[in-house]
């Protein structure tokens, strides 16, 4: 049966759909597919919004809806914002209600989080105008720098305690996953839309960059000689680029090779290391400024 429309308070174009297979939902088939996501969305420039709590956060950063999809239930929770957004044309953004088995057969996924959007990418800034927009254009003194994270649960979770902890913008090498992908956007809850990242265009020249730029380049990693956390937050650097690795074998030689300094976290019981989120939270909150 093809979709028919039903009535909505004010300018909703809101569509029942019934047909999971119904081409105009393309955009949200398959989403537990990592590969063709990963694929799928840079190509046609789209990223998934998931949960209201994100989506509101998407829109107050300026993100543009190409469609919402949502239970019945949920309209009412996100009007507001769904009524304020129109299309290039300045047309109502359509919004696709279905019943949770159409919308699980649509998904892959039970949809208990409310809403999903797909939202139009915004162009990445370069890493220059970025930064010197920080604080108000003052200019950033406090970045991370992610060397080809590939778990994406682990980039959202940094983004979201760069958010808490007044980072002033996230770095993300050519191979790190992206922080754009539905599982880094539900982890981070949002927080990236809120805190200025963009994509280095070389690695690891895109270090060298930010020391031309004025910034102390300090490596997480296990190294001999290396400073402690406690030693750099002793004497900081009045611009600190902090740099952490890939899940598993860390910082690349290239990465420490360029780096001005290597520090690592003291740690006691006999434990080398951190999963990089974590370490992420522990160098942010002793770096804050």
């Amino acid at each position: 049966m093809p979709p028919t429309n039903i009535s909505a308070p004010g300018p909703l174009h809101v569509v029942r759909v019934t047909d999971p297979a119904d081409e105009r939902l393309a955009d949200y088939n398959r989403l537990t597919d990592v590969v063709l996501r990963a694929k799928h969305e840079p190509a046609k420039g789209l990223y998934i919004a998931e949960s209201s709590t994100v989506i509101r956060r998407a829109l107050a950063a300026g993100h543009r809806p190409r469609s919402f999809l949502m239970a019945q239930r949920w309209l009412a929770d996100l009007e507001d914002v769904i009524a304020a957004a129109t299309d290039d044309a300045g047309e109502p953004v359509p919004v696709y209600v279905a019943e949770a088995d159409v919308l699980e057969a649509i998904t892959g996924f039970h949809l208990h989080r409310g809403a999903l959007a797909a939202m139009h990418r915004p162009p990445l800034a370069g890493v220059h105008d970025l930064l010197a927009a920080a604080r108000g254009g003052q200019g950033a003194r406090r970045v991370a720098v992610l060397e080809d994270l590939v778990d994406h649960t682990n980039v959202g979770a940094v983004f979201r305690s760069a958010a808490a902890l007044g980072v002033d913008a996230v770095l993300v090498s050519p191979r790190c996953a992206d922080p754009l992908y539905r599982r880094s956007v539900r982890v981070s809850m949002g927080t990236v839309f809120q805190v200025p990242w963009t994509r280095l265009e070389s690695w690891p020249g895109g270090l060298r960059d930010l020391q031309d730029d004025g910034f102390t380049v300090a490596a997480l990693a296990l190294a001999d000689g290396a400073l402690t956390l406690d030693e750099l937050v002793a004497d900081p650097p009045e611009r600190l680029a902090l740099v952490l690795g890939t899940e598993g074998d860390g910082l690349s030689r290239g990465a420490i090779g360029t780096a001005d300094t290597v520090v690592t976290i003291p740690m006691a019981g006999g434990v080398d290391s951190l999963n990089v989120a974590a370490a992420s939270a522990v160098a942010f909150w002793a770096t804050r400024v």
